[in-house]
């Protein structure tokens, strides 16, 4: 009966990144079937966290963190947990033998946003590498299938991918974070008069992320690249069209992919991968 539980904590997951992110659980249907399910179980986790300290307003969140912390912790102890999704989880923790400081990483960023504060550089490159790199790092052990020196090989590039995708998720949240939860995140930055030098500095930072990023794409195994290729793909138009919004206009617009230039974006993604282009 346990297979039976394992397979329903997998699909719960799997629910939970198809209802909250349509572009992202589209990438994760061309990656290899075997690839789909660890996938899912990280992308679930990361989620559940992050809608404690997002959207659970009213409610005791930092308790809850914590008592996520705890149960999460005790689920790797115990390679099981009542909650599926950290059931789902921690079977993908020990089969790709994913590093807990990762974890650890995760859930301290989570708990960063529990506090409002304007982030200076040391903070956010801490709350950068804890809320996003460590996610790419999780995926990248399971694309690597154990093979350490590949791991090695494209870990900074999977951080500099997760970097970027998370800084976008900033330039096009930041009218919610900044007058909705209290949250600053770029430093340096001046939101009350937020002008196109500033948004400038930015985008060329997530430009670099994005560079560095895609290289390491272009290495990894020939069965998780196109996944990984599409939803660099999705972020990539979204930056584009970031950039094209004045800086005095950011607060005002939340920018989206519509439903038909996603199809367009992923018919053109899958020409280029059989031209052997990506």
């Amino acid at each position: 009966m346990k297979l039976l539980y394992d397979l329903i904590s997998e699909e719960c997951s799997k629910n939970i990144t198809r209802r909250y992110s349509t572009s992202f659980s589209l990438g994760i249907r061309f990656l290899a079937r075997e690839f789909r399910g660890p996938v899912y179980a990280i992308y679930g986790f990361v989620r559940l966290a992050d809608e404690i300290v997002d959207s659970f307003e009213g409610f005791e969140q930092e308790a809850m963190l914590r008592q996520l912390e705890k149960d999460t912790y005790r689920s790797l102890e115990d390679r099981i947990s009542i909650n599926p999704v950290l059931n789902a989880f921690q079977r993908v923790v020990h089969r790709y033998d994913i590093d807990t400081e990762l974890i650890a990483a995760f859930l301290e960023s989570m708990a960063m946003d529990l506090q409002k504060q304007v982030y200076t550089r040391s903070l956010y490159e801490k709350y950068i590498y804890g809320s996003a790199e460590v996610v790419g790092l999780m995926c990248l052990r399971v694309f690597c299938r154990g093979d350490g020196q590949l791991y090695e090989r494209l870990r900074p590039a999977a951080m500099k991918l997760g970097a970027a995708f998370q800084k976008i998720n900033f330039l096009r949240d930041i009218r919610t974070d900044y007058e909705g939860l209290g949250r600053m995140y770029f430093p340096g930055t001046d939101f009350g008069n937020f002008c196109n030098a500033q948004k400038s500095n930015i985008e060329a930072d997530i430009a670099a992320d994005f560079a560095a990023g895609y290289e390491g794409i272009r290495q990894l195994p020939a069965d998780a690249r196109f996944g990984v290729y599409l939803a660099y793909v999705y972020y990539k138009r979204l930056f584009k069209k970031i950039q094209a919004i004045p800086g005095e206009r950011i607060l005002q617009a939340r920018v989206r992919i519509p439903d038909y230039q996603k199809i367009y974006l992923l018919f053109s993604s899958l020409t280029k991968s059989k031209l052997n282009l990506i």
